[in-house]
């Protein structure tokens, strides 16, 4: 795979189109249309991919405390994988159309489930395209298959572990979202502006340009320096989505250390 085993390219992915152990996951959604990235993906899509729907299939059903887009539930998650043909040995491709908003989070939700073999398409759906690689409209059969979860607990931080510990000096609180919501200047979303106290800004839209291809390893690690040393990184969002973006950057730089807060600033301001 190209760069690093967590991101491939649309050559490496043409080439491995119909390799039995390669699985390709569309991830494409809007929170403004929830309804859009399914009608994108029946409409075309990469040759032999499955659609996983951010809200019915990456989430569990919103509640009081949580967050917008709460953690699946892992047993659910790895049936519904297995449906798919993801099994221990399988090599998941997931892509989207958001700068790996969506992507992003499913690569997260594998390694949760302790599957490691897993990597984001570079340039999303649209570089696909723009390549000149095949798309279709046909949606394929499920694939039968069996992955059993090892869920990864330490990977995940909940509120209570956020608010005891963020002011630690080991310890780092990273607000993924845009400067201007962060700084709560704009909040299209949530019912209350701002960020968690002590949090640093780390907007997601940095790992990526804007056509949706990963900024430079170079860059990514150059990013990250100023946190090299904490114990433990805590990153968070609106909802434990885009987060998941920076977790992917902090990775490609080769830092181990983030962990997702997945209720985010939408469980937050819940209490």
């Amino acid at each position: 795979m190209t760069n690093t085993s967590l991101i491939v390219s649309a050559e490496w992915l043409f080439e491995h189109l119909n390799a039995p152990q390669v699985v390709i996951v569309d991830c494409r959604f809007s929170f403004a249309e929830p309804q859009l990235g399914r009608q994108q993906y029946q409409a075309s899509h990469i040759n032999g991919a499955y659609y996983l729907d951010l809200n019915q299939d990456l989430s569990s059903p919103v509640e009081e405390h949580g967050g917008r887009h709460p953690l699946p539930n892992p047993t659910k998650l790895a049936q519904m994988l297995s449906t798919i043909g993801v099994n221990s040995q399988t090599i998941v491709v997931a892509y989207d159309d958001s700068r790996f908003a969506f992507a992003s989070r499913l690569w997260w939700l594998l390694r949760y489930l302790g599957h490691e073999q897993v990597a984001v398409l570079d340039g999303g759906f649209a570089g696909w395209q723009k390549a000149g690689y095949p798309v279709t409209d046909v949606i394929p059969e499920p694939r039968i298959a069996s992955l059993t979860p090892q869920v990864q607990t330490l990977m995940v931080v909940d509120r209570e572990t956020v608010k005891t510990r963020k002011d630690s000096p080991k310890v780092v609180l990273v607000d993924s979202r845009e400067s201007d919501r962060y700084l709560g200047l704009t909040e299209p979303i949530d019912k209350i502006a701002g960020h968690i106290p002590s949090a640093l800004n780390y907007p997601w839209l940095e790992v990526t340009d804007t056509t949706g291809y990963l900024l430079p390893i170079q860059e990514q690690r150059r990013r990250w320096e100023q946190l090299e040393q904490a114990e433990e990184i805590f990153v968070y969002c609106g909802s434990g989505v885009t987060a998941c973006v920076n977790l992917l950057s902090l990775e490609l730089a080769g830092i181990h250390t983030g962990k997702l807060y997945a209720g985010s600033w939408s469980d937050w301001i819940s209490y």
